[in-house]
């Protein structure tokens, strides 16, 4: 078995100044990574005069997101790129408002419901199937993909995608992205955060564009009242918290709801895609994942029911998962002292958490750098510390969503691969981070019909 060594990220060789960190940052966050970190549990250093911590060690990511989570919130700068367009909902908001929502949200992601929503990803996964073999042969597939996710979260979250232009709500996430969503000379600098960043500006177009296809879907839930499937918006509007009764006010209901549609499509997109890469490029994985879906699906769509009977496409995910997390690299700020491994960590410091080395460390995994869906058989997994795979966080503020980004994202892959054979017909992707870890310049592959 020749085992497949996808493309990474190539560490600094040496230390960055304050400059050099911030150009790195903006070409690809990843690459301020030092090589060190992908044999130590944490790495120290500074940055002008901004003392920094990345933590990629299971027992440090237990600490900051589960022993001492209230000591880490997320850090100014992140919360600086993330609000515009998200304000202060669940992914952004702290402490007391953070909890009532997530107590009013976290039924609405119950495994009943979530289950309930699979035909409608079962239908999306069978028009994606047919898109792509109208393709001529060749196809790039992390549009396709986002196309995909972004029907069932329109389906599920909205009963359709009325009140949206795909095209332009696309193109308004990029554009946020690489404007609002990308670190400023002002966040090195220190520069408080309430003071406007010139790419704020650039990107207060993207922000409306999206924020009215959002409003405009709410105005309309309002007079129609409860939408054909029982859908998202629907649970949302009626989500209270069931210690107070409150419930969301008409600005907290968009920022949600808003925040759920960009992720609740984008990285299980990005996770499919990266999934059917790696596949392409290792003819034997490939083969055994295609013959499991092909043997329970024919030529069918997956449905919930499947899922079971197909745990290496699940293993594939993971694998791809784990490679590419959606999100590999986040940012915390520290309020009070602590103490995580042998380093003293202290108020208004900065640390990293690094799931993007966790994940191809070489002290947690056998062959960190190979693509192989084997990291997560029963065998594997037996024994293994639960903080050294992390791609949807973990602890009380682990991804409210993961069982339903899971489950689309089987349902999508299986269908696809039970329905197909897929190779390399593009450049190598590279791993780019802005928000995401996005392959550029995309996945270009051949494909067959089967």
């Amino acid at each position: 078995m020749n085992a497949f060594t996808p493309p990474s990220v190539t560490p600094p060789g040496k230390p960055l100044g304050i400059l050099a960190s911030l150009k790195a940052v903006r070409r690809n966050v990843l690459n301020i990574i030092p090589a060190i970190s992908y044999t130590q549990p944490i790495v120290t250093g500074t940055t002008g005069t901004a003392r920094w911590h990345m933590v990629q060690g299971p027992e440090g990511m237990k600490r900051v997101f589960l022993d001492n989570v209230a000591n880490y919130p997320k850090s100014e700068v992140m919360l600086r790129m993330l609000r515009p367009a998200v304000g202060e909902s669940l992914f952004t908001s702290e402490g007391a408002h953070w909890r009532w929502q997530r107590r009013a949200i976290a039924p609405v992601f119950a495994a009943r419901h979530v289950e309930a929503l699979a035909p409608v990803m079962t239908a999306t996964a069978d028009r994606a199937a047919d898109r792509l073999a109208r393709a001529g042969g060749e196809a790039e597939l992390v549009q396709a993909m986002l196309s995909a996710t972004f029907d069932v979260i329109c389906d599920v979250a909205l009963s359709g995608r009325e009140h949206f232009d795909a095209d332009a709500y696309g193109a308004a996430i990029t554009r946020y992205f690489l404007t609002v969503g990308r670190a400023s000379l002002m966040d090195f600098l220190e520069v408080p955060p309430w003071v406007p960043r010139p790419a704020e500006l650039l990107g207060r177009g993207a922000v409306k564009t999206m924020h009215r296809m959002v409003a405009s879907a709410i105005d309309a839930r309002r007079v129609q009242g409860s939408g054909p499937l029982d859908d998202l918006l629907d649970h949302m509007m009626k989500a209270t918290d069931p210690e107070t009764g409150r419930a969301m006010s008409p600005q907290e209901l968009l920022h949600n709801m808003q925040f759920f549609i960009v992720a609740g499509h984008e990285t299980t997109a990005l996770s499919i895609s990266w999934a059917l890469y790696l596949l392409a490029n290792d003819a034997e994985v490939q083969e055994r994942a295609h013959a499991e879906a092909r043997g329970v699906l024919g030529d069918r769509p997956a449905g919930f029911e499947d899922l079971a009977q197909m745990p290496y496409i699940e293993q594939v995910l993971e694998e791809s998962m784990r490679l590419y997390p959606p999100v590999g690299f986040l940012a915390r700020n520290v309020l009070e002292t602590d103490r995580i491994y042998d380093r003293e960590i202290r108020p208004r410091e900065t640390v990293f958490i690094n799931t993007y080395a966790l994940h191809r460390h070489r002290d947690y995994w056998t062959a960190p750098d190979v693509f192989d869906p084997d990291h997560f058989s029963p065998e594997a997994r037996a024994g293994r510390d639960r903080y050294t795979y992390l791609p949807f966080g973990a602890g009380p503020r682990i991804c409210v969503g993961a069982n339903f980004a899971m489950m689309q994202a089987q349902i999508i892959l299986a269908t696809l691969l039970a329905r197909f054979r897929f190779t390399p017909a593009g450049p190598d992707p590279e791993p780019v981070m802005h928000m995401t870890i996005r392959p550029e310049p995309g996945v270009t592959l051949g494909i067959r019909a089967v």
